[in-house]
């Protein structure tokens, strides 16, 4: 049988206490730093055990870095933890260990192991590690291998495991089924516009709708990004991986729910039929549509996807995109931007991320920004008329297109880690995945 070596968290003073004069821990100048780490040799050369430090509260990604290094054997936190402690430090470990391979000849070396403490919440775990890997690997994917048809198939195959409907409405189907702003923005890709729709669960079970913005990469049409500005956008659809990770989770834990979700997947890519600025284009609301700069195209693609959802008045409305480069200004590319028109939604959402490690910040719906989305030609233009207030002016954009009484989040974040940390390496992430699912399940959950 092999050996499990077991995983002591400790504090400074745990240190002090516990291991007085260690002769190997004052060689290894291990003082129980927060994040620091010790391997302890035992008597014949091996290693008997791992010291970790920590604070007094406890950091969910503590053992995110360790995954990595550890030497390739099996371990197991010693301490006692409480279950949700137990839960989050093994999620930490299983997300620490995340890889992206596809394209690497060499196989990867091999990783150490944790065995899940008996104490923390298995399935959770499984399901949220599964999820959030498909959120990365589908951002990180390159665009000439993740457009609207590779997304098709994945949101399929999603759906095909979690025993969901799955229906798509192609081309110029889109049209003919009044889908114009979806149909616009993509139509200039050789991989023609589509929109996206899985639906699973019982109907009797409160239902909620979740959108994600599936753009496979945005050049920015006519109005084209610089070469930097282009240099991400294969993350352009990170909403639309947001969201199809959500739902695998909530299939997987089979939440009490009726849900449905929808992805406008397109490529705003630049051709002879590309939308050009200040074309007006009607939207599945009705409402006419100023094109006031091509590069923002989530906006338009969502407005569609939203009228649709709010067509069946959903219990809660959930979408998430890589919207602004003005809500990264505002709160960096770590932190996702929270709007919703529901007061009580929204501190329930904020705390919920809080206690699983998956934090959002709220800026406001400031309705007196609305008059700088008048346009004089139509019923709305979607970009601003000034240069302040990005975020806030796109969110006001995007409300014009959910029934107003529907109670609605809207996530505006980055999908895509800049540096790595523990448990969240650099490139494609999930951001305000795990802060949606416990709301929904909050709020689908018997009374």
């Amino acid at each position: 049988m092999a050996t499990v070596i077991p995983i002591h968290l400790v504090t400074p003073k745990q240190v002090q206490q516990q291991y007085p004069n260690h002769p190997w821990l004052q060689a290894s100048q291990f003082k129980g730093d927060s994040g620091s780490h010790c391997l302890l040799p035992g008597t014949d050369g091996r290693v008997e055990a791992v010291l970790v430090g920590r604070s007094e509260t406890l950091d969910p990604w503590l053992l995110g870095e360790l995954a990595q290094i550890l030497p390739a054997m099996s371990y197991e936190l010693a301490d006692e933890l409480t279950a949700t402690e137990a839960t989050l430090l093994s999620l930490g470990w299983h997300l620490g260990q995340y890889r992206f391979d596809r394209y690497k000849q060499a196989a990867a070396p091999p990783t150490p192991e944790l065995k899940l403490p008996t104490q923390g919440d298995q399935g959770y775990v499984k399901a949220a590690t599964e999820a959030i890997a498909l959120v990365r690997d589908l951002i990180n994917t390159p665009a000439g291998d993740m457009g609207p048809e590779q997304l098709e198939a994945r949101a399929q195959a999603v759906a095909e495991e979690g025993g969901a409907e799955f229906t798509v409405i192609r081309g110029d189907e889109l049209l003919a089924q009044n889908y114009p702003l979806i149909h616009g923005v993509g139509r200039a890709s050789e991989q023609a516009p589509r929109l996206l729709d899985l639906r699973w669960g019982d109907p009797s079970h409160p239902k909620v709708t979740l959108v994600g913005k599936g753009v496979c990469f945005d050049t920015g049409g006519l109005n084209m990004k610089s070469s930097g500005g282009m240099k991400l956008m294969k993350k352009d659809m990170g909403g639309a991986a947001q969201t199809l990770g959500l739902t695998a989770m909530i299939m997987a834990r089979k939440l009490p729910v009726r849900l449905r979700l929808l992805i406008p997947a397109v490529e705003n890519s630049i051709a002879g039929n590309a939308t050009h600025p200040y074309d007006v284009l009607p939207s599945r609301k009705g409402t006419t549509v100023e094109i006031g700069n091509t590069d923002a195209e989530g906006r338009l693609v969502l407005a569609d996807a939203l009228w649709e959802a709010s067509r069946e008045s959903p219990d809660l409305l959930v979408d998430c995109a890589t919207l602004t480069g003005a809500a990264r200004v505002a709160l960096g590319t770590e932190l996702p931007a929270l709007f919703c028109n529901d007061a009580a939604i929204a501190n329930q959402l904020l705390e919920a991320g809080q206690r699983v490690g998956d934090p959002l910040w709220q800026l406001p719906l400031h309705a007196p920004y609305r008059p700088l989305l008048d346009s004089k030609v139509a019923d709305i233009c979607n970009i601003s008329n000034g240069s302040y207030g990005g975020a806030i002016s796109a969110a006001l954009f995007l409300q014009e297109f959910v029934g107003p009484t529907i109670p609605w989040v809207h996530l505006d974040f980055m999908a895509w880690n800049l540096r790595s940390q523990p448990g969240r390496p650099e490139g494609g992430d999930a951001m305000g995945l795990r802060a949606l699912y416990e709301l929904i399940k909050e709020m689908t959950a018997p009374k």
